[in-house]
């Protein structure tokens, strides 16, 4: 699909890519082929040969370490972009993470030091980036875009602790929202429906979530990433200028259904 040019000279941060099959992969292609130009980070060697290759493709201006729960690393990204932009349209963040051991079973078993790890790359994470983006968003009236789902909301089995981290995730976009609403900056966030990505691979049973979908969602179909980006493309845009701390769904619908 060919997009308008809504993001022709907008500067894009992306927090959280993992492979060409991520969400976040979906969103930058979308905002790419509007016209946006890119910074990435990555978390790590192993990531880092799977995001560089990404951001090559389409002609990032700087790809740079980030682990989000290393504060020294989070200063040093935010200085090299400095270095190069004195202000940020679009903040991506496409992060989270949760042991395997607290994605199957019951939720009651989580470990204290499992409900923190998740809670602190899934959810804090956003708290963090914004803050440090703060200045930069708020230089251009940029806006925040994070990635949630439904399992936030309803219990969606072996999604445990990363459902109420999600939910922490949801609410701490209406909170953003209204500190940064002042400054001009929107903060908002999409409801994926079930994609596989490399995150979803860590869930017990996601081939069966994603058959529930396609045969109850009132589309009768599962989302692509492109469905989300093009979602996001509309979020990040002047034409969402009224629109924050929402959670958008793009789930064909299955949102709606009492099952």
């Amino acid at each position: 699909m060919n997009s308008p040019r809504l993001f022709e000279g907008k500067r894009v941060l992306v927090f959280g890519l993992a492979n060409e099959r991520s969400i976040a992969w979906g969103i930058t292609q979308a905002l790419h082929e509007a016209g946006a130009e890119f910074v990435f980070t990555y978390a790590g060697e192993v990531m880092e040969k799977r995001v560089r290759p990404l951001a090559e493709s389409i002609g990032a201006r700087l790809i740079v370490p980030c682990d989000v729960t290393d504060d020294a690393q989070v200063d040093a990204a935010f200085e090299a972009l400095a270095g190069l932009w004195d202000g940020v349209d679009v903040l991506i963040h496409s992060v989270a993470f949760a042991s395997k051991q607290d994605l199957e079973g019951r939720f009651l078993d989580t470990s204290r030091e499992g409900f923190l790890m998740a809670m602190d790359v899934s959810a804090y994470s956003l708290v963090l980036l914004s803050r440090k983006a703060a200045p930069l968003l708020e230089a251009r009236h940029g806006n925040v875009l994070t990635l949630t789902y439904y399992g936030s909301e309803k219990v969606v089995q072996n999604y445990n602790v990363m459902g109420v981290a999600k939910a922490a995730l949801e609410a701490s976009v209406r909170y953003l929202a209204a500190d940064l609403g002042p400054s001009g900056v929107r903060v908002n966030a999409i409801s994926a429906g079930p994609i596989k990505t490399l995150a979803a691979s860590g869930v017990r049973g996601f081939r069966g979530i994603l058959g529930q979908v396609e045969e109850r969602a009132p589309l009768r179909r599962n989302v692509t990433q492109g469905d989300v980006g093009n979602a996001a493309l509309f979020l990040c845009s002047d034409l969402a200028a009224g629109v924050t701390g929402e959670v958008v769904h793009v789930d064909s619908g299955f949102n709606i259904l009492g099952l």
